[in-house]
């Protein structure tokens, strides 16, 4: 497919820098700039479909980048998130955050943060929020994207099910990104290494590039909306 788009070339201004820097979140600056600089040479490729797929969102300090880099070339970035926090953010864990509770529900809830945060990008005309578990939104997905990042809910079961879930719809030419990859169990959780692992296991991707816990894949072969499986000799 080529493509028709044209470049509106915003990129990342400093007004969507310092939305993001205010934004809550984990993202090093320089793995969101890789995420940047990926973001862009995917969707400038000829076959580029126009659209990039992030699973957590949180509050939308990665979705800036993605969206930064999406609006250059006409695309659309969709972020999917419950808004209800991972595991890791819930009271009594090193990562909650009392100030994004609903205090009509008592629970966590990143939404309006994020919405705040793409208003102050000025990414709303780009950046597409589906407020679902990711489970969910993957079963009525059908299409194919020029990537898909994922840095959902780190848990064995969630992680797996972003994987099974969201890396088919990757074109082949596409990239599919992983955050917190820490092959040391030292560094940090393991669910998101093992889906790493498992996505090379397939023999579809190759790794391109990694920036600090940020790794890098290559979609190279397979039939995009297919479940993937582990290559056999």
């Amino acid at each position: 497919m080529t493509s028709s788009r044209v470049s509106t070339s915003d990129g990342l201004t400093p007004q969507r820098l310092a939305a993001a820097e205010a934004a809550p979140g984990f993202m090093p600056t320089d793995e969101a700039m890789t995420l940047f600089e990926i973001a862009e040479q995917i969707l400038a490729q000829p076959d580029s479909v126009g659209l990039g797929i992030e699973i957590g969102t949180y509050c939308g300090k990665s979705t800036v980048f993605l969206g930064s880099a999406a609006q250059s070339h006409g695309a659309a970035i969709v972020t999917v998130d419950h808004h209800r926090g991972s595991e890791e953010h819930q009271p009594g864990w090193e990562y909650h955050d009392p100030e994004l509770v609903d205090p009509h529900t008592g629970t966590l809830d990143t939404s309006a943060r994020f919405r705040r945060t793409m208003f102050d990008a000025g990414l709303e005309q780009t950046v597409i929020g589906v407020l679902a578990p990711s489970t969910l939104a993957s079963r009525i997905w059908g299409s194919p994207a020029d990537f898909v990042f994922i840095d959902g809910g780190h848990s064995m079961e969630a992680a797996q099910n972003d994987l099974d879930g969201w890396a088919p719809w990757v074109r082949v030419g596409g990239c599919l990104l992983i955050h917190d990859v820490f092959p040391d169990p030292a560094d940090g959780g393991r669910p998101p290494y093992e889906i790493y692992s498992q996505a090379l296991e397939t023999g579809q991707f190759t790794e391109i590039r990694a920036e600090g816990s940020l790794r890098v894949l290559r979609r190279d072969s397979g039939d995009v909306g297919q479940p993937l499986a582990v290559a056999t000799d």
